[in-house]
């Protein structure tokens, strides 16, 4: 069965899948999401006898249906190959109560290595189904992960350049100098003067403006996304969910059909939407858990109905949390607001107009297979040491900020189903904050002696990721005003 893609703002439906990775965000604004969902057609048993491309496929051909079999398997093969340091693609860790599904075996030793890994697959396919002639520009913002990820995915493909905007002083040491030192001729990074919510406003007011869009096709240019709001995105993160659950099945820890409860560390809302959606197509799942640190616009949300940016921004040790704006929340809004397109643009219109929105009764008892709350600094340090003194398995702060809330979600309800939790970066990538909540403050040791520490301690090699940046020269030094944004991007593109 065909499936198509429709804007939550209502100006575009009817979309394939491969035009709506294209574009990016819808012309309206909106996000393209399903007109319907598709359900798992292979049984959980058969799926517990598959590797992760063969889970691959079976999930995406769901959503990705204008690709042909072979297209969309030499997508997946392309991307799932030794770019990942284990050849299980997603292992599966037990510590302590829960299941610890490790994303961060790729490229940038970040889950968001395991979606942009595929989508230059994805988008040049699709542009030769489209048979697109102009350049694609990759526009991004980052918090942190997707830019890097996004930059060693699109590095050196013909037909593509890519552009990434992240807050200047809002990301970790190593994140940063993973963005900078970047190789590839048509890579752009800039430091932008302002938050990760500056960046992605900016951003989308590109996608958005017609005159620039003009200019750009004028030029031979045309934007695209691989932010989270791309569909093409957030289609490969609902795989590791599915394959998680099958591995759970397959290791005898949960009969299949058993329903289980995934907890997710959350600022944009996508990795939890991958999650939501493959309850939709039809695995077993009892909880979302919601998990926010000090920036808890989700967990008030899901307390009071009420979404409201209006308030200070914290930069934390989890800083690819650090979000006051959810852009994929509009998608889950769409949902519970009966798909109504109306709706929806009317409360993305207040949450730009006055930065709030409050849902109605009927949408937030929709809400009831969700749960929120939100970690400290202090209880996100706790979650590190607490777990490694139990079990010697260190994480990082974003997953120590959903294993946190694990406990606390434990402790007020209960519940003792099993539980996936997603683990989101390796704890090399925040070394630092990982070892200051094991050992105390370091001092003045650089970022690759306790990198080195880190290592000692948890018997782990560090990744080869890590490796390269000892040496790497940094090959990007912009910076700009989030004004800025749209006139650095027609500098580098030589449109005048």
């Amino acid at each position: 069965m065909e499936l198509y893609y429709k804007s939550t703002r209502g100006h575009a439906d009817h979309v394939t899948a491969s035009s709506a990775i294209l574009q990016g965000l819808a012309v309206d604004g909106g996000l393209f999401v399903p007109e319907t969902f598709p359900v798992l057609d292979v049984s959980i048993e058969e799926l517990a006898q598959m590797d992760y491309k063969q889970t691959a496929y079976e999930v995406m051909k769901l959503f990705l249906t204008d690709y042909t079999e072979e297209e969309l398997k030499y997508c997946i093969d392309s991307a799932y190959d030794e770019k990942f340091d284990t050849d299980v693609i997603v292992p599966l860790v037990k510590a302590d109560e829960a299941y610890f599904i490790e994303l961060f075996h790729g490229k940038t030793i970040a889950f968001k290595d395991m979606a942009l890994s595929i989508l230059p697959f994805l988008m040049t396919t699709a542009a030769r189904k489209n048979r697109i002639k102009n350049e694609i520009v990759i526009l991004t913002a980052t918090s942190g992960d997707t830019g890097k990820a996004a930059l060693a995915g699109f590095a050196d493909v013909p037909g593509t350049r890519i552009a990434v905007f992240y807050p200047k002083n809002g990301v970790s040491p190593v994140q940063e100098r993973q963005m900078v030192t970047q190789k590839g001729d048509n890579t752009f990074v800039v430091g932008i003067h302002g938050n990760f919510d500056d960046a992605q406003t900016s951003v989308k007011q590109m996608f958005s403006d017609a005159e620039l869009k003009k200019e750009l096709d004028e030029a031979g240019f045309q934007f695209s996304s691989a932010n989270s709001i791309n569909i093409g995105r957030l289609v490969p993160q609902i795989v590791y969910y599915v394959f998680a659950y099958a591995q759970l099945v397959k290791n005898g820890e949960i009969e299949a059909g058993e329903k289980v409860n995934i907890d997710v560390p959350t600022g944009n809302f996508g990795n939890i939407l991958a999650a939501y959606y493959a309850k939709r197509i039809g695995l077993p799942v009892a909880k979302l858990i919601c998990a926010s640190n000090k920036n808890k616009v989700l967990y008030d949300f899901f307390s009071t109905g009420v979404y409201d940016r209006n308030r200070d921004f914290y930069v934390t040790s989890s800083p690819s949390m650090d979000i006051l704006i959810s852009s994929n929340l509009e998608r889950l809004i769409y949902q519970i607001g009966g798909c109504s397109a109306e709706n929806d643009s009317k409360l993305m219109e207040s949450l730009a107009k006055t930065g709030k929105y409050t849902i109605t009764e009927e949408m937030r008892e929709q809400l009831d297979g969700f749960y929120g709350n939100y970690a400290t600094e202090e209880d996100t340090a706790s979650a590190i040491r607490r777990l490694y003194e139990k079990t010697g398995y260190v994480i990082d702060t974003h997953t120590a900020v959903a294993e946190a809330i694990y406990e606390k979600y434990v402790a007020e309800t209960g519940d003792t189903t099993k539980t996936l939790i997603a683990s989101t970066a390796s704890p090399f990538k925040f070394a630092r904050s990982v070892m200051t909540a094991i050992e105390g403050d370091p001092g003045e040791m650089d970022e690759f002696a306790l990198i080195d520490r880190l290592s000692q301690i948890s018997g782990v090699k560090e990744p080869a990721a890590v490796t390269e940046l000892r040496t790497a020269p940094v090959r990007h030094q912009n910076e700009c005003d989030r004004d800025q944004m749209a006139a650095v991007i027609k500098n580098w593109l030589g449109i005048r």
